[in-house]
């Protein structure tokens, strides 16, 4: 899990700037059209006054095969899910 962070958290900060060469460099390590576009049309702006820090490791037991160490990996600030609303709604009702 702190591996994955040393790749994730540069991406975002390169996608806080959005040129074309911050761009080709997202696309270049990861090489997914999809994942560049999250990156800069999304994630980049919603961490643009966050220095760093964006993900937060949860560390969540031991894998019941072969007892290695499990983590959840997830960013930090995410915006609230639209569907847990819906289903307060739908139990109000």
């Amino acid at each position: 899990a702190k591996e994955l962070r040393r790749v994730i958290e540069p991406l975002i900060t390169m996608a806080k700037e959005d040129s074309v060469a911050n761009r080709r460099l997202a696309f270049a390590r990861t090489g997914d059209k999809e994942v560049v576009g999250k990156l800069f049309n999304e994630l980049g702006p919603r961490y643009e006054a966050r220095p760093g820090g964006y993900t937060r490791i949860l560390k969540c037991g031991f894998r019941a095969g072969d007892n290695a160490p499990m983590a959840y990996v997830e960013l930090v600030d995410r915006p609230v899910v639209e569907a847990e609303e819906e289903a307060v709604e739908a139990t109000e009702e």
